[in-house]
This record gives structure tokens, sequence and C-alpha cells, in this order.
């Protein structure tokens, strides 16, 4: 993926958030958010609910943009956005990019995710998820 924005849907629904595993991983990035390439008409909050429906079947409200940082692993520009599950069963709906879909619960992260998630992408995800 060239230089750009990509933005990440993180998506939590009935305690858990969801990720997706790559089908490529990037570098060691193998589960992620729902994310993708911001296209040239879209903002950060339209390209995470149309990167929730391709990647992973569900349709989405957009709530906040948490924030936006360089991903330590991809290098790539990355806006986090809060997002609330509105209808669809979560799957691989992109087999091409997209391998598994899994609705995981705070305390698993650290497994999927071993380089640990941005800040305020946690703090939001314990206020979210451990209330």
């Amino acid at each position: 993926m060239e230089s750009g924005l990509v933005a990440g849907a993180v998506i939590t629904h009935a305690g858990r958030v969801l990720l997706i595993r790559r089908a490529v991983a990037a570098g060691s990035l193998v589960w992620t958010f729902p994310s993708g390439k911001v296209e040239a008409a879209e903002d950060p909050a339209e390209a995470a609910v149309r990167e929730a429906l391709e990647e992973a079947g569900v349709i989405v409200e957009p709530l906040s943009v948490l924030g936006e940082r360089v991903h330590p692993v991809t290098g790539w520009r990355v806006a986090y956005v809060a997002c609330r599950l509105l209808s669809g069963e979560a799957r691989a709906a992109s087999p091409r990019e997209v391998a598994e879909v899994a609705w995981v619960r705070f305390a698993d992260i650290p497994h999927l995710v071993p380089g640990g998630l941005f800040g305020p992408v946690e703090k939001y995800l314990m206020r979210d998820l451990l209330e």
C-alpha cells in the first residue's frame, strides 16, 4: 500500500471488538481492525464504514475519530474510528484480503496483537468493553 491515510474501524459490540486476520500479513501485523486506504472523496469515518462492509460484511455507524498515528509496524498513517455495529454477521467478506474474523474480548487482544494497541484506542476499548 502506498503512502496516504488508512482508516481503521474499531467496532465494538456485546463486550467485544471485531478483529480480522489478514490473508497476507503486513510484516508481523496479522490481526487488525478492518481497515484500508481512505479514498480521494472520503473522510476517515466514511472509509472505516466502507472497509467494515468490504472486509467483514458488517454495517456500522461511525462515532468518533479516536486518533491518528504512523503505525510502528507498517509505517502507514492510520486514523482509528470508533464504530457501532448496526447490522450484519461478521465474516471474511473479502477472502482475498481477510482469512478470518473474530469478536475478541479485551483480555485476549494481547495474544492477537502482541505489539499492543495505540494508546487512545486502548483507552477507548477499556472504557467500552470493561464497563
